[in-house]
């Protein structure tokens, strides 16, 4: 079974460990039962971006949205709202800076799906120098 305390550690510790990452917050969780729960965190990474992870659990079924912002403004994002049917990865996909609407290679699991957005955010952060 998961818990809250199991996933939010989970996700607060891959943010903590991660050298991109300078400082990261819980900012909400709600417990509506042991089977059913949301957390917000926040970490604060270079050029004065964010990520916030935002996770709801019901079940065994977890959505997920993962965003870069920068003073509020979203700039990249990842989740698995089920829209955009007619992506190969549905319900999985990827907002970018640009407006598009992409696949995206992420299942719900914060162990590999949060490893895998820093780095896009790292390469992206990279190529989006100030």
């Amino acid at each position: 079974m998961t818990s809250l305390p199991a996933l939010l550690g989970t996700a607060t510790a891959i943010l903590q460990a991660h050298p991109l990452c300078k400082e990261t917050a819980i900012i909400e969780t709600k417990e509506f039962s042991p089977n059913q729960f949301f957390f917000k965190i926040r970490a604060e990474l270079p050029q004065e971006r964010q990520l916030q992870v935002r996770i709801y659990f019901n079940a065994d079924h977890i959505d997920y949205a993962y965003q870069l912002f920068s003073l509020n403004a979203p700039l990249l994002r990842w989740d698995n709202k089920e829209e955009f049917r007619e992506l190969k990865t549905y319900p999985h996909h990827c907002h970018d800076d640009k407006g598009n609407i992409l696949p995206s290679p992420l299942s719900g699991n914060l162990q590999t799906d949060i490893p895998f957005v820093l780095q896009e955010i790292e390469k992206y952060l990279e190529e989006n120098k100030n």
